[in-house]
């Protein structure tokens, strides 16, 4: 089983190759990644060569969890080996019945022969010889495990760098944060002076009703509280980081927690009724965009 790097992040795009050979044989394959909600392998082997397509498969999912990939390969036979040539009787026994319907629609010369049919694609199949598919199969394994390794290293680099940008935005947010949380309560204390004076001009008295004012300010307070919000985006916050550290696929989970604090700021900006507050609200959520941006190629 490939080991692959632990308590790293990983981004889902990347690209490795590996090689394999022996007297007689070589096997290169390439393998390039981008990123996908799923886990998505898309291999081209012919139909000679199916028998390694599991193999070649086992390697990759041993170590990728997510993301789409492209497996390209060659196989080159650089000395003497024993082959297998084998007829696909069922195959040929359908192109026969498609060029007899032919030939009767257009009026054609019956001058159908074997050869005609043995022309056909994937009639014939030259393939190894049955004690070679072993060997060959190792040669796809090892080229294969060479091959993820090398892309494991590159999602591994770009993964650092991608848990390096997080952390910085994530702790942008939480400076934001720090700000509302300091702003929020005097939000209230302004808008009680702003009315108290308010009142006082158009009753043109200097005091005003004391039980008017404890009233509007009440509700006002009601309406623009987000301290709900403050704890729920904390709380969000800590379980991001601590994903950020961890040494297993978090692109999901990471995902999950940007849409919860995505709610939070904008619940935030829904409710406050202050200028300081909406530009920071505005500040928190340009950073989650780019959180959200870098996440989108994270396993």
């Amino acid at each position: 089983m490939i080991r692959s790097e632990v308590l790293h992040m990983k981004s889902m795009t990347g690209y490795g190759k590996g090689e394999a050979s022996n007297e007689s044989r070589k096997v290169t394959i390439e393998i390039k990644s981008v990123n996908n909600r799923f886990l998505d392998i898309n291999t081209r082997f012919p139909k000679s060569l199916s028998y390694v397509e599991d193999t070649v498969k086992k390697q990759i999912q041993e170590v990728v969890k997510r993301g789409t990939l492209d497996v390209y390969y060659t196989y080159e036979v650089t000395g003497d080996t024993d082959k297998v040539v084998e007829a696909d009787i069922p195959l040929a026994g359908e192109y026969l019945a498609a060029m007899r319907t032919v030939k009767d629609e257009l009026g054609l010369p019956d001058d159908i022969t074997a050869m005609s049919v043995l022309r056909m694609p994937d009639v014939l199949t030259v393939t190894a010889a049955e004690d070679d598919r072993e060997e060959i199969k190792a040669l796809f394994e090892k080229a294969a495990k060479e091959a993820v390794a090398s892309l494991d290293a590159m999602r591994v680099i770009e993964g650092r760098s991608a848990k390096t940008d997080l952390a910085k935005l994530v702790g942008n947010i939480i400076t934001s944060l720090k700000s509302v949380i300091t702003r929020a309560p005097l939000v209230v204390v302004d808008y009680r002076d702003k009315l108290s004076k308010r009142i006082a001009e158009l009753l043109d008295q200097p005091a005003a009703d004391e039980t008017r004012i404890a009233t509007e300010v009440a509700v006002f307070a009601d309406k623009c509280d987000i301290n709900e919000e403050i704890s729920r985006l904390t709380s969000h916050i800590d379980q991001f980081t601590k994903a950020l550290e961890s040494g297993e696929p978090q692109g999901r989970r990471l995902d999950f927690l940007s849409q919860e604090m995505n709610r939070e700021i904008n619940t935030m900006g829904s409710k406050a009724n202050d200028l300081e507050l909406s530009k920071l609200v505005i500040e928190m959520k340009n950073e989650l965009e780019k959180i959200k941006e870098q996440i989108r190629n994270v396993e």
